[in-house]
């Protein structure tokens, strides 16, 4: 632990008493948090940079104090706290930034309970439904990818940090989904869940949704077939289940079920861990029809009866095709009981036509040997 060590006021950049009593104040408020560091670093670290954003907000400094403000920060900041990081003049940009996005202007109490408590962030709901303990949980490098993304959005920014919270993210995964407009898609699919399931289970089925899904981690050629995209997305079977999202576990592809001397294949079988419930993924390369809604229903009720026990939830079904007029869609959804959600898929990475894997298949093998 790096602990402050005492320094000589008359190097600290002149501007006025006020200044100068703030810088000192820093100094002590930074001293107040080391105390408390071994016990919860981050969160203590994060709030004290919440609180040295609110102070350059509320006092108007980058106004007050002219243009060299943040470097002339920085400069002081390291004289009186020696050996810290974290106190260059872009993060001090950020500090700012952070207060900016998640202070509420209609919670003066917020204000008021961190000027006169200043050992501790304790602050029981910060903004709409974030606390602070969750807000000042999750790493300061993620904080400042958030921003950096998310702007001022304050909605946007405090879905990634929940999921941030939710999934345990490392700041790479995050990174990846603030790049896949996650907050734009998630809970997007058409769906008829608010009339063929009950609450809460309609609200958490159409959360876990996702419009479209983004399957940019498949390699494929341009004229694949249904077969190749499903055969990719099990050869990515990781991927595939990160992207339809925390909770899913992969059961079975062509999940076999025999009804009186013939048997029925599901395509792509699922367990949703948090719903307790079956899901039933159809995987379609063309357009979605109303015929679809057909096949992934019989699907449903076969899982249903046949599958599901006591215990689970009512099973869900889930088609994912190359495009779909929503309209439609929404009509067809409407004209089932079984609980249906209808998104589309985006697949961006598509290889030449006659490009193929290094290895030939046994039946490529066999025709040049002829």
């Amino acid at each position: 632990m790096i602990y402050v060590s005492i320094f000589d006021k008359n190097q600290l950049i002149k501007m006025d008493e006020e200044y100068r009593k703030w810088i000192e104040d820093i100094g002590k408020r930074y001293k107040q948090r080391q105390i408390k560091a071994s016990v919860s670093v981050n969160q203590e670290m994060i709030g004290f940079y919440w609180s040295i954003g609110r102070d350059i907000v509320e006092k108007s400094a980058e106004s007050k104090w002219g243009s060299g403000f943040f470097v002339n920060l920085s400069k002081d900041m390291r004289t009186i706290l020696p050996g810290v990081q974290g106190l260059s003049s872009s993060n001090l940009r950020y500090m700012k930034k952070f207060y900016e996005l998640y202070s509420d202007p209609i919670l003066p109490q917020f204000v008021e309970e961190l000027k006169s408590k200043e050992d501790s962030i304790n602050v029981p709901q910060l903004v709409g439904d974030l606390s602070d303990k969750e807000l000042f949980s999750i790493p300061w490098g993620h904080h400042r990818a958030i921003i950096d993304k998310c702007k001022l959005d304050r909605e946007k920014s405090i879905f990634f940090v929940k999921k941030t919270i939710l999934n345990n993210w490392s700041r790479a995964v995050l990174l990846n989904f603030l790049d896949t407009d996650l907050y734009e898609r998630q809970g997007k699919a058409i769906s008829n869940f608010e009339y063929a399931l009950p609450e809460p289970q309609s609200d958490l089925a159409q959360e876990i949704t996702k419009d479209p899904y983004n399957f940019d981690f498949v390699a494929i050629r341009e004229d694949y077939s249904e077969k190749e995209l499903k055969d990719a997305l099990m050869d990515n079977i990781t991927k595939f289940l990160m992207e339809l999202g925390k909770g899913f576990a992969f059961v079975g592809r062509e999940y076999t079920i025999p009804i009186e001397g013939t048997e029925e294949k599901i395509d792509l079988l699922f367990y949703h861990l948090y719903l307790h419930c079956y899901v039933v993924v159809e995987v379609k390369i063309v357009a979605f029809t109303s015929r679809d809604i057909g096949q992934i229903g019989t699907y449903v009720n076969i899982v249903d009866d046949l599958v599901k026990t006591d215990f689970d939830a009512k099973t869900i079904g889930l088609i994912i095709c190359k495009s779909k007029n929503n309209i439609l869609a929404k009509y067809a959804v409407n004209s089932s009981k079984e609980p249906i959600g209808i998104s589309e898929y985006k697949l961006s990475n598509l290889l030449p036509v006659e490009y193929r894997a290094s290895m030939p298949t046994i039946e490529e093998i066999e025709n040049e040997l002829r």
